[in-house]
């Protein structure tokens, strides 16, 4: 006869499976006023099996038009987020002038590589400054610090979407803003449909010069969009 708490037991002491689709793209040109960022995530929380929150925030701020995408473990995350703010402040006081995009992932790095073999965080920073304009820096498990002129993404979802991404970033001109809205957010979308760890709803930041702007696509247009896509293998 197995008892209730040995199946307790033996469920408690698998590895915890945690999953989300997290990725950030940049529009327009490089210090161009025009140019800026779009962060967009899901909102699944999971461990395991079970989903923890179906309606997680995973974009969270770290400073003013200074954003972070966070995967891994929701904790650590946090954690992590919550050291860099005080990192910046304490930099922003000592400078006597805004934190910069660079710095911000740079701080977020080094505690990412630092911790390494005690975190299971994969982060994406980005936003606006002055000096470069639109910025997005990848920072994977193991903390490395790659910065991009396309897009990052990172999470179990994004293994499913490489080759949408591939296939619809151009290459040939600079996104425009509502450009790199559609493609964030149809990203993410495709993601959620395949990757059984994501899901929810879709959260999204677009950052220019102008600010933060939040927007927010429940999980019942994604089911909309599923259903516009046209016929195949017929």
């Amino acid at each position: 006869r197995v008892s209730f708490s040995s199946v307790i037991m033996a469920y408690t002491q698998v590895p915890v499976s945690l999953g989300t689709t997290i990725m950030a793209c940049k529009f327009g040109g490089g210090g161009d006023s025009a140019s800026g960022v779009v962060l967009c995530a899901d909102s699944r929380t999971s461990t395991g099996a079970y989903i923890a929150n179906k309606v997680a925030d995973k974009i969270s701020q770290l400073a003013e038009d200074i954003w972070i995408c966070r995967s891994g473990s929701a904790a650590d995350t946090q954690a992590v987020t919550e050291y860099v703010r005080n990192g910046i402040r304490q930099h922003c006081s000592m400078q006597q002038r805004p934190c910069t995009v660079f710095t911000a992932a740079q701080l977020c790095q080094q505690i990412a590589y630092n911790n390494k073999s005690r975190l299971s965080a994969g982060m994406i920073v980005a936003g606006y400054d002055s000096e470069k304009g639109g910025s997005v820096y990848g920072i994977p498990l193991g903390g490395t610090l790659a910065p991009t002129e396309s897009y990052a993404i990172g999470g179990s979802g994004s293994t499913y979407i490489y080759a949408y991404c591939e296939k619809f970033f151009p290459t040939d001109a600079p996104l425009t803003r509502e450009g790199a809205i559609e493609f964030c957010r149809k990203a993410v979308m495709l993601a959620t449909m395949r990757d059984g760890s994501s899901g929810g709803c879709v959260r999204m930041m677009i950052v220019d010069s102008a600010g933060s702007e939040k927007r927010f696509y429940r999980g019942n247009e994604r089911d909309a969009y599923e259903e516009s896509r046209p016929a195949t293998n017929q």
